[in-house]
């Protein structure tokens, strides 16, 4: 009998995460706060979601956590960590959402380092985050993985009073999120969730086309595609080429099946664009219900 008291609590406090918002009052938008490596990285995996969410009424704010001061081939340093903060403003004034904040640490350069992770925690608190989405610890560039390692390093130390002290814990551990990737190894992206963005797919081109040092720059640079970039004059044309470059692939058999699932067959095959996430295990596990509230675009049971 000495078991049941607290076994009960506990009970209790879970049906209670469950069935209402996990932070902030019932009576206001619900907030989401995406983390991440450089500035662009959220516009690319998640800019029609986030774009959706703040339609919807949510509070969507970005944090990259580095100042993309490395990833250009003509420029660096200073001058262009200013060009990539005043590009994510731009790309945050053009998606709708609240704010684009973009910290100093150096690009190739993060670390899963303690004193990050606690700016990291520090940032969720102040956010008074419902749901916090990052990049999954297993990617190609060494900045992706250790964002991930820090978000996800951050999903419950947010409710620990003796961590990071100077900031008020949070009362629940928020709904945690990957955004899509492609990586199989060593274990490929689920696609929990899949949302589609037809009807945003023109405000994801226009936030990363703000993202001129990178999608018109750098990227093609590496990509050695550089002349084939249409001119700055012609801005038309430019939009047409970063969509048919970055953003016109075909719909994963996987990212399909999740389609199904939240919407009709028949809606879900007439689908061109779609964005995923993945449920992190080490947050709040989100009901149906709940799913619903943190994507409002979905069809509504």
């Amino acid at each position: 009998m000495k078991f049941l008291f607290p076994i009960f609590t506990i009970a209790l406090l879970f049906f209670d995460v469950a069935s209402a918002q996990i932070n902030s009052p019932a009576s206001d938008p619900l907030r989401v706060i995406a983390i991440f490596a450089h500035p662009d990285d959220a516009d690319f995996r998640m800019g029609g979601t986030a774009t959706l969410m703040a339609q919807a009424g949510h509070k969507v704010k970005f944090i990259s956590i580095t100042n993309g001061n490395a990833g250009h081939h003509e420029k660096g340093g200073g001058v262009l960590a200013k060009i990539r903060r005043a590009e994510a403003e731009e790309a945050a004034r053009r998606y709708g959402i609240e704010e684009y904040e973009v910290w100093d640490y150096d690009d190739a350069k993060l670390l899963p380092e303690l004193h990050i992770r606690m700016d990291v925690i520090r940032a969720i608190r102040e956010w008074n985050a419902d749901v916090v989405i990052g990049l999954r610890p297993n990617d190609y560039h060494p900045d992706h993985r250790n964002a991930g390692k820090l978000v996800i390093d951050a999903s419950y130390m947010v409710i620990v009073p003796n961590v990071v002290s100077d900031t008020e814990p949070l009362k629940n551990n928020p709904v945690f999120l990957y955004m899509q990737d492609n990586f199989s190894k060593p274990n490929p992206f689920s696609h929990d969730i899949a949302v589609s963005i037809d009807e945003t797919i023109a405000n994801k081109v226009d936030g990363l086309d703000a993202h001129v040092s990178q999608v018109y720059e750098w990227m093609p640079w590496t990509m050695g595609v550089l002349d084939d970039v249409p001119n700055k004059e012609d801005a038309e044309a430019r939009k047409n080429w970063l969509q048919n470059t970055y953003l016109n692939r075909e719909i994963s058999e996987a990212q399909r099946e999740s389609l199904i699932k939240y919407y009709s067959e028949r809606r879900a095959m007439s689908f061109q664009h779609a964005e995923s996430f993945e449920i992190a295990e080490y947050g709040t596990t989100p009901t149906e219900e709940q799913i619903r509230m943190i994507f409002p675009m979905l069809p509504q049971r």
